[in-house]
C-alpha cells in the first residue's frame, strides 16, 4: 500500500495530488542531491565510458558519498541500501537513526521499516505457491473462491491475472487504508466485505492501480490456504527465506526495534501507521530480510537450499504481461517493468505516509538494490533520493549505449493538435466523492507553437511543465531528457495517455465534457466566492442596519422569501466547504477518515437543506425580476446566488456528493 502513490509517487490522500499518485514527479528537492546523483543520466548519455566493476568497496564510496549529504539536506531521518549480486549479499548499511529522540541508528539486520505496497510482492508470491499447487487459476472467475459476489459488469468476470495486472477496473478505495489504532482494524475479511468499489473499466482492458485489488488476493490466499493471511506469508515466504525480522503483524508494542516513521527529520516521530489492507501494504521488515527475498527470485525461487517458487514461475512473474502504451513499459505479474540502459529491470516502489522504499531486480545481471526510508522529507525528497540514486546507480555500474538522435516528426504539429484537452487519472474515484479529488487532479495537455507539447502534471526540476516533442507517430519524447510519453489513438483521438515518468500502473484518459476541469473548475471556484460573498454581505448589512436602526425593507411572505434565499446559500457554503476541511484534514491524516462519518453526514444534512432551499433562492429570483423598481444591481445579486445554488447541486449530485453508502 502507498498512500503518497501506493506505488512510489508523491501524493495526498483525498486531495489533487493523490491522483498524481505512481507519475513520481521531480521535485524540488532532487535539486538539493549531489550533482553526481542527481544527473548521471545526463553524463552517461553522451558517451559511453568504461564502468567501474561493481564490487563493495566502489559501491560503499559511491552511497557513502552520496547518503548522508542527501538524507541532511532532504531532512530525512534514517535509510537503509541493500544490494545482492550473484546469489550473495554485496553491501548493506543503515543510514541516519531509527529514532531521532533516543538516536538510535539503523541496524540493516533487525531495524523494521515499512516498505508499503511492496507488500504486494509477498500476496503475489503466495498467489503463485497456490497457483503452482493447482489451488488457483489465474484465468478462472475469482468469485469462485470467495464466499461473496464481484457483481458482473462489461459480460467479464474478474481473474486473478487481472488483479495481478491491476486491470480488473476497480474504482479507487480510501477508507480504511489506514486507520488511528491496532483496535480499529477492519481485518481482512471485513476490509474487502464493507462494500465492493465499482468496476469502471472492463477487465484486461485499462490498467488502474488498486488496493483493494491487491486486498482481495490477499483474502483468495487466505481462503484458499485454509490459513490467516499473515500466518500462510509467515510459514511459506518468511521462515524459508530465514526473514527473521519481517512480519505482517501490526503490533508495535511487541517489536522493539522498529524503526519510527517522520514526515521530516527535524519534525517529532508520527504515530505507528496501521494499515486496514493488510496485503496490499502492511509488511514491516529490515533490509537485511529484504536481500533474502531479492535473492530467491534473482535464483529463481530459491535462497540457501529454500525453495519458495518454481524456475518457470519466477519467469512468468517477470514477463510482460499488460502493455499500457506502445514503447511504455509493461505490466507483469505482480512486478513492473524499470527498464533501464538497455538492462532488464522489474521492481515495485511502496509509499506510507512516512514510510518509502524501491525494490528493484535485474534478472539478467543478477542484481538486486533495495532502498528504504523513514521519512518523507523536505519536498517529497525521499522520492528524488529513491530516483536518483537508483538512477546513479545503474548509470554507473550498468551504463548503456547513447541513444540515437530521433528527429521530430513533420506531423508533430497537427498530431499535437488531437492530444490538447484535460485529462484525468485511470487510478480514479467513480461513484463515491472521492470523484472531487478526481477531479481537482485533472491534468492538462497543451501545444505549444512549435509544436512541442506540455502536461501539467509531469514536471522539470525547475518546477516547470515538460516539454515533449513527437519522434514516432503518437510518441513523444522529452526535450532535453530521456522520458517519453505515448498516446493509445481511438478514431484519431486520444484513448489513454502513458509516459516513462512513472511505474506502468496507471494510466491518462481525457475528461469527459462533463467532468472537465476546464469548466468545472472555474465554476466550482466562482460558486463558493459568490456563497462566501452572499453570507459575508448579508451579516454585514444586518449588522448595518441593527447599528442604524433601520427597518428590514421587505414584509410577509415577500421577507420569509428572501431570508429563504439567504439559507440556501449559507447551506451551500456549509456543503461546499465542509468537504474542503475534510480534504484537508485526511490529507494531513489519512486515519482520520475512520473517524469523519458524523461530520461527513452533517455536511451532506447541510447539502440537502440547500437543495431544498434552492427552491426559495429561484423563487426569490423571480420575484425581484418582476419587481418593476428593481435595482441593477439586485438582479444580479440574486441572479448569481441563484445560479450558485444550482450549481452546488449540480456538484453534489455529479460528484456523489449525496451518496447514501459511507464506503469510499
Amino acid at each position: 500500500m502507498a498512500l503518497f502513490s501506493r506505488t512510489g509517487a508523491a501524493a495526498v490522500l483525498l486531495l489533487p495530488l493523490l491522483l498524481a499518485g505512481p507519475a513520481r514527479p521531480e521535485t524540488a528537492a532532487a535539486r538539493m542531491l549531489p550533482v553526481a546523483a542527481a544527473q548521471p543520466a545526463v553524463a552517461n548519455a553522451s558517451r559511453m565510458v568504461a564502468a567501474p566493476a561493481l564490487t563493495a568497496a566502489d559501491l560503499g564510496a559511491y552511497l557513502d558519498g552520496v547518503m548522508p549529504y542527501a538524507l541532511r539536506r532532504g531532512d530525512v531521518a534514517g535509510a537503509e541500501i541493500v544490494v545482492v549480486k550473484d546469489g550473495a549479499v554485496l553491501f548493506s548499511r543503515g543510514y541516519g537513526h531509527a529514532d531521532i529522540a533516543s538516536g538510535r541508528p539503523v541496524n540493516i539486520e533487525t531495524t523494521l521499516f515499512r516498505p508499503g505496497s511492496i507488500s504486494k510482492l509477498f500476496t503475489w508470491t503466495a498467489v503463485m505457491q497456490l497457483v503452482e499447487a493447482g489451488k488457483i487459476n489465474l484465468d478462472a472467475d475469482v468469485n469462485q473462491y470467495l464466499d461473496f459476489k464481484i457483481p458482473p459488469r462489461f459480460g467479464r468476470p474478474v481473474t486473478m491475472r487481472d488483479l495481478m495486472t491491476h486491470t480488473a477496473g476497480f474504482e479507487e478505495v480510501f477508507k480504511n487504508l489506514v486507520v488511528p489504532d491496532e483496535r480499529a482494524l477492519p481485518g481482512l475479511e471485513g476490509f474487502v466485505k464493507a462494500w465492493t468499489p465499482s468496476r469502471i473499466y472492463p477487465p484486461g482492458q485499462v490498467i488502474a492501480y488498486s488496493n483493494y485489488g491487491a486486498t482481495l488476493a490477499g483474502y483468495i490466499v487466505q481462503r484458499v490456504s485454509g490459513e490467516p493471511f499473515e500466518q500462510y506469508v509467515a510459514d511459506h515466504i518468511f521462515t524459508p527465506l530465514g526473514m527473521t525480522h519481517s512480519t505482517f503483524l501490526q503490533q508495535p508494542a511487541r517489536q522493539i526495534d522498529r524503526a519510527k516513521g517522520y514526515l521530516a527529520a527535524s519534525d517529532g516521530p508520527r504515530p505507528f501507521e496501521f494499515v486496514g489492507d493488510t496485503p496490499a501494504g502492511a509488511l514491516s521488515s529490515s533490509g537485511e530480510d529484504m536481500a533474502h527475498f531479492m535473492l530467491a527470485y534473482l535464483g529463481q525461487g530459491s535462497w540457501n537450499g529454500a525453495r519458495i517458487l518454481r524456475p518457470e514461475t519466477v519467469a512468468l512473474m517477470q514477463t510482460p504481461a499488460f502493455d499500457p502504451a506502445p514503447r511504455i513499459q509493461a505490466m507483469a505479474l505482480g512486478f513492473y517493468g524499470e527498464d533501464r540502459n538497455g538492462h532488464r529491470i522489474v521492481g515495485h516502489a511502496g509509499d506510507l505516509f512516512t514510510f518509502h522504499a524501491d525494490l528493484h531486480l535485474m534478472p539478467n545481471d543478477r542484481v538486486g538494490f533495495y532502498i528504504a526510508m523513514n521519512s518523507l522529507g523536505k519536498d517529497v525528497a525521499s522520492t528524488a533520493i529513491r530516483d536518483a540514486v537508483f538512477q546513479g546507480f545503474v548509470d554507473r555500474y550498468f551504463p548503456g549505449a547513447p541513444a540515437p538522435f530521433e528527429t521530430t516528426l513533420p506531423s508533430a504539429v497537427a498530431d499535437g493538435r488531437r492530444m490538447v484537452g484535460d485529462y484525468e487519472i485511470s487510478r480514479r474515484a467513480a461513484d463515491t466523492f472521492g470523484s472531487l479529488a478526481t477531479l481537482l487532479g485533472q491534468g492538462a495537455m497543451t501545444e505549444r507553437a512549435d509544436g512541442t507539447l506540455s502536461f501539467s502534471r509531469y514536471l522539470t526540476l525547475a518546477g516547470t511543465p515538460k516539454r515533449w516533442r513527437e519522434v514516432a507517430p503518437f510518441v513523444w519524447r522529452e526535450v532535453d531528457g530521456r522520458s517519453l510519453m505515448s498516446a493509445v489513438m481511438t478514431n484519431g483521438r486520444p484513448k489513454l495517455i502513458a509516459t516513462s515518468d512513472g511505474p506502468p500502473v496507471e494510466v491518462w484518459m481525457p475528461a469527459p465534457a462533463s467532468r472537465d476541469l476546464s469548466w468545472n473548475g472555474p465554476l466550482l471556484f466562482a460558486t463558493f466566492a459568490v456563497l462566501a460573498a452572499t453570507c459575508l454581505l448579508w451579516g454585514v448589512i444586518a449588522l448595518a442596519r441593527l447599528g442604524y436602526r433601520q427597518p428590514f425593507p421587505l414584509t410577509g411572505r415577500r421577507a420569509t422569501i428572501h431570508r429563504l434565499s439567504r439559507l440556501a446559500a449559507l447551506a451551500d457554503l456549509i456543503f461546499l466547504g465542509g468537504w474542503l476541511v475534510i480534504m484537508l484534514e485526511v490529507g494531513a491524516n489519512p486515519a482520520a477518515l475512520t473517524a469523519l462519518d458524523p461530520w461527513v453526514r452533517a455536511i451532506q444534512a447541510a447539502g440537502l437543506a440547500g437543495a431544498v432551499l434552492a427552491v426559495f433562492a429561484i423563487w426569490n429570483l423571480l420575484l425581484v425580476w418582476r419587481d418593476a423598481p428593481a435595482r441593477w444591481w439586485g438582479r444580479l445579486a440574486n441572479s448569481l446566488i441563484a445560479g450558485a445554488c444550482l450549481a452546488t447541486l449540480w456538484f453534489a449530485f455529479s460528484l456523489h456528493l449525496f451518496s447514501i453508502s459511507l464506503q469510499y
